[in-house]
């Protein structure tokens, strides 16, 4: 069995997730970290097992055990460092939001392109089996007239950022903000989903740092409507909705779909209460969450595909450009809007 030697950028939570899913994959094999501190990135590697550590990302790439590099640093930091990667011949799984914006998505997609290597974002939601689940019922909800998608929590680094902290989480000068966190897991699958939409509107809350604490958006489609809403500062439990002429697809969450339902529609009642009949269709997940995307990046490594049909690069281009969006009507601006002649 042929094993996958990756590199890590990255020593926070979510490499932490990450790996514990990916070592479900017999084929991943962590080869080494990079930080830039040699403390962190020294005791990440000794924590969980990574035989070597890095403060320079050219001299991980120089090691020719590492085949493909998973990408977990902030946001603004994505893009440079794949291409890097990618320059090297090495193939790149990276955390979302994919880039800053959809300037650097085109440059990261046509280095990956030039170089004939993978390159996928690490999008966990529409790689859950329960998402394929979704897919193969939307033909039973007939006509779909809307998608709805939440995503409210209550950021544990909220109350230090009330304190008068400017944790990463809500620093927009890293490319943070709600809807690079939490938002975009609500319109990632919609665009997998239903394309790019014919319009765009609006609303949210800015908090002083310039981040977005909290936002709510309105999409056009032919024929249908679709609404997410997403917040760092609040929290929701409404459930995910796809609403049809004939039924309705429901979902406990939409970044991890645990429960799905098929709700045939209701005969009509003259205003008597409706009793609804729900068929539960969702599988039972018997990996961990983040498997199931490195399940994905290892298999098209291996049958040599440079591209993922499910997180394809047009899904994540199309993403980034419906953010650009987003934050163009409610005055989000990034250092990175500006650099390398880009103007949002």
């Amino acid at each position: 069995m042929k094993q996958i030697g990756f590199g890590i950028i990255g020593t926070g939570s979510i490499t932490e997730w990450f790996l514990k899913g990916a070592r479900e994959d017999s084929r991943f094999k962590a080869v080494g970290i990079y930080s830039r501190s040699e403390e962190r990135g020294r005791r990440f590697a000794d924590t969980h097992g990574i035989e070597h550590s890095y403060t320079s990302l050219n001299a991980m790439l120089e090691n020719p055990d590492i085949h493909a590099v998973y990408i977990a640093s902030p946001n603004y930091a994505h893009a440079a460092q794949a291409i890097r990667c990618m320059e090297s011949r090495r193939h790149v799984l990276c955390e979302k939001p994919m880039a800053s914006n959809s300037h650097e998505a085109r440059m990261m997609i046509e280095v990956s392109r030039q170089n004939g290597v993978l390159l996928m974002e690490a999008m966990i939601a529409t790689l859950n089996p329960n998402f394929a689940r979704l897919r193969e019922n939307m033909a039973r909800v007939g006509t779909v007239r809307r998608y709805f998608a939440g995503y409210c929590q209550y950021s544990s680094r909220y109350d230090r950022y009330k304190q008068g902290e400017l944790p990463n989480a809500f620093n927009p000068a890293l490319s943070n903000g709600a809807v690079m966190d939490i938002g975009i897991y609500t319109i990632y699958p919609m665009v997998a989903l239903f394309g790019r939409p014919e319009s765009i509107s609006a609303s949210g809350i800015l908090l002083p740092s310039g981040a977005d604490g909290q936002g709510a958006v309105n999409f056009t489609y032919p024929g249908m409507n679709a609404t997410v809403m997403y917040s760092k500062i609040a929290n929701s439990y409404l459930p995910v909705e796809i609403e049809g002429e004939e039924g309705n697809l429901s979902a406990d969450t939409i970044h991890t779909i645990r429960t799905l339902k098929f709700i045939p529609r209701p005969e009509p009642t003259s205003g008597r209460p409706v009793e609804l009949c729900e068929e539960v269709i969702s599988e039972p997940l018997d990996h961990d969450r983040y498997y199931y995307e490195v399940r994905e990046f290892i298999d098209l490594i291996i049958n040599g595909k440079t591209e993922s049909e499910v997180n394809s690069l047009n899904n994540s281009l199309a993403t980034l450009e419906i953010i650009d969006a987003i934050r163009q009507q409610l005055g989000i601006v990034y250092p990175t809007d500006t650099e390398n002649g880009n103007q949002l």
